[in-house]
């Protein structure tokens, strides 16, 4: 069984629903409304990551020889990248780092590359033979 990608996944998925409700109601009136809708995209890709990350488990019991732990990896380096750099970035005005573009911009499509690198072999694994498994 797949404890440990479970439990990870659990724990993005408490923390985007626990960044999506301090976004509505703690960050409302405190961020520029442009902000808002960064912390929100922030918040989404976080859900869609961690939801990926549970099925990954649920389909290494259809997918023989499924990967689980890399792609589960890529994924959650991919939200702490990528989410993680778009909260920062919403917040920057909010912590007086209004220069933090210039450092966390770059890393904010690292992230979404490693959300990419694992859904490209999520689907090679699926498409690949079953011999070549």
């Amino acid at each position: 069984m797949h404890r440990g990608s479970i439990a990870w996944a659990a724990m993005v998925l408490f923390l985007a629903v626990a960044a999506g409700a301090f976004g509505a109601h703690g960050l409302r009136g405190r961020l520029s409304p442009e902000a808002l809708v960064q912390w929100h995209t922030a918040v989404e890709y976080q859900f869609y990551h961690g939801l990926a990350m549970l099925a990954v488990v649920l389909l290494s019991g259809t997918i023989k020889d499924l990967p689980v732990k890399g792609i589960a990896r890529l994924f959650l380096v991919g939200v702490l990248l990528f989410s993680g750099s778009i909260y920062l970035l919403s917040t920057r005005t909010l912590h007086g780092w209004e220069h933090a573009g210039k450092v966390l911009g770059p890393i904010t499509p690292i992230g979404g590359l490693l959300f990419l690198v694992g859904w490209a072999w999520l689907t090679w694994s699926a498409l690949r033979p079953p011999d070549a498994r």
